[in-house]
């Protein structure tokens, strides 16, 4: 995910390109997520990046193209995409310390829930979408405050902060609210502590503290 404004980042470059260790951010999220078990990237631009649209292109990155509406609605564009089938990892441009180890360790906990919810509904079929629920991947607040890193205090639920990397679950993509059911299944959670997952560098002073544990971030 790398088309929002970033106007929290107070730097001349688009946000996904402002650079970590003289590299950009968007290209230390891909580098990852090559390295990792993932076998298909999209980078998901909008309008309100050009320059970062211009420069994956020309690094021959697919492209997903949004309206630059919100991350939301920009991800339910994502979706809506014929080449996408969940469930899916979703990263956003600012884990400037993502690692294929992470993603990995992401994917490897994902599938063992998912094993494990299927062993608990008996009834459950592989085409079920509850078989393919959601995943929220967090960090505790308690790591962003000891990083000295900036969090969303609305987003801290019971202690814990979202990552910006998540799974997004069948049902997540197919559930209009109108099935007449009590709705999908509650996403699953999985916490990570390591700072790669902790550091979102949407401000200057993230930008300084990225650079100063880039070395120490797995």
């Amino acid at each position: 995910m790398c088309g929002g404004e970033g106007s929290r980042l107070d730097t001349d470059a688009e946000k996904p390109l402002s650079p970590i260790a003289g590299e950009s951010m968007v290209d230390r999220v891909r580098q990852a997520l090559a390295a990792s078990r993932i076998e298909t990237t999209y980078a998901v631009v909008s309008p309100n990046a050009p320059e970062t649209r211009s420069h994956l292109a020309e690094a021959g990155t697919a492209l997903i193209e949004t309206p630059g509406a919100g991350y939301v609605p920009d991800l339910a564009t994502a979706l809506d995409d014929s080449r996408v089938e969940p469930p899916i990892l979703t990263v956003t441009a600012d884990l400037a310390l993502l690692t294929a180890e992470l993603v990995d360790d992401v994917c490897r906990a994902y599938r063992a829930r998912v094993r494990t919810r299927a062993g608990d509904a008996a009834d459950s079929s592989p085409d079920d979408a509850s078989c393919y629920p959601s995943m929220t991947v967090c960090v505790p607040r308690a790591l962003k405050r000891h990083l000295g890193v900036s969090a969303e205090e609305a987003a801290v639920v019971d202690g814990f902060v979202p990552t910006g990397l998540n799974v997004v679950g069948a049902e997540s993509a197919t559930d209009d609210g109108r099935t007449g059911t009590t709705g999908p299944p509650r996403p699953l959670v999985h916490v990570l502590r390591s700072a790669g997952a902790a550091i979102n560098v949407n401000r200057l002073d993230d930008v300084r503290i990225a650079h100063r544990h880039r070395g120490d971030h797995r």
